[in-house]
């Protein structure tokens, strides 16, 4: 593997870090670069999907707000606009032309809405369990529970916050309307803090949970964009909320839903103290740029 070289821009109210690894030994020509985009998961979270793609240039970086890349305005909430404009900013300043893009989680909503806006930077998105909670039909449901999980990380801190984001990622099918009443685990039992330390600028649960699960995907400008768009989901993550989120966005484009190894984690080789199937994920990546199914 060659070196990582890390590089910094400025952007609106932040400033980005990014990576870039080069191809072993120039790579196979006529490959673009490969973007490997999470939020709000930073780039250390794709070394073990990167280290599968030593044949590309490998383009990581910190969303704002995490990590190296930190919001110099002081908002309380990052936008989907404000990432995806942090996307194009990247790619532009690559200066390589139009890329690959491997987007997971709330970086595939960043990405479609970088499609929606500036096609002809992307050649192919592949958009992994993107949580856009208002293509569901039990949408304002979901849109309530997640408000709920930022409202109580305000007022309560990490712990008594996570423990309903557990709640919610571990569901299978759609949120009753009762979801409220539901008895919840002591932070405890999880191994959180049940003590509140008085922040509240995790990406997470304070600067994303809102917009990121409120986007809606502009569809016409997807439609429209010269990109080949992938949508996928876990198989093990059949029925819980991202994944369904993927499945109607894939049958609002058309495209039919790519069924990728694992869980939505499935690219991780224990990054966070979390397992998916990496190799298995990584050849299923590969095949998905290159046919697009």
């Amino acid at each position: 593997m060659t070196e990582t070289k890390t590089h910094t821009l400025d952007a609106a109210g932040a400033e980005i870090t990014y990576d870039v690894r080069d191809a072993a030994d120039g790579g196979p020509a006529g490959d673009p670069v490969l973007l490997l985009v999470g939020s709000p998961m930073d780039a250390a979270g794709f070394a073990t999907l990167g280290s599968y793609f030593t044949d590309r240039t490998v383009v990581t970086y910190d969303p704002r707000g995490v990590g190296r890349s930190p919001r110099t305005d002081g908002a309380p909430e990052n936008t989907v606009e404000e990432h995806a404009d942090d996307l194009r900013r990247v790619i532009e300043a690559l200066g390589t032309g139009p890329v690959d893009v491997f987007a997971s989680s709330g970086g595939a909503v960043n990405a479609l809405a970088l499609v929606a806006g500036h096609g002809d930077l992307v050649r192919t998105l592949v958009a992994h369990e993107p949580p856009s909670a208002r293509v569901l039909a039990d949408h304002e449901v979901v849109l309530a529970v997640c408000a709920d999980i930022h409202a109580t990380y305000l007022r309560e801190g990490t712990g008594p916050a996570m423990v309903k984001f557990f709640s919610v990622v571990s569901r299978k099918g759609p949120f009753p309307a009762d979801w409220a009443d539901e008895p919840l685990a002591s932070p405890a039992e999880f191994g959180l803090p049940t003590e509140d330390d008085g922040k509240r600028d995790d990406p997470l649960l304070g600067l994303n949970m809102r917009t990121c699960t409120g986007y809606l995907p502009d569809f016409d400008a997807l439609r429209a964009a010269p990109t080949r768009i992938v949508v996928a989901a876990g198989k093990e993550s059949e029925g819980e909320f991202p994944a369904r989120a993927a499945a109607e966005i894939a049958a609002s484009l058309g495209t039919g839903l790519s069924v990728f190894p694992s869980h939505h984690g499935g690219f991780l080789g224990g990054e966070y103290g979390r397992e998916g199937a990496p190799e298995e994920f990584a050849r299923a990546l590969r095949a998905a740029l290159r046919t697009g199914e």
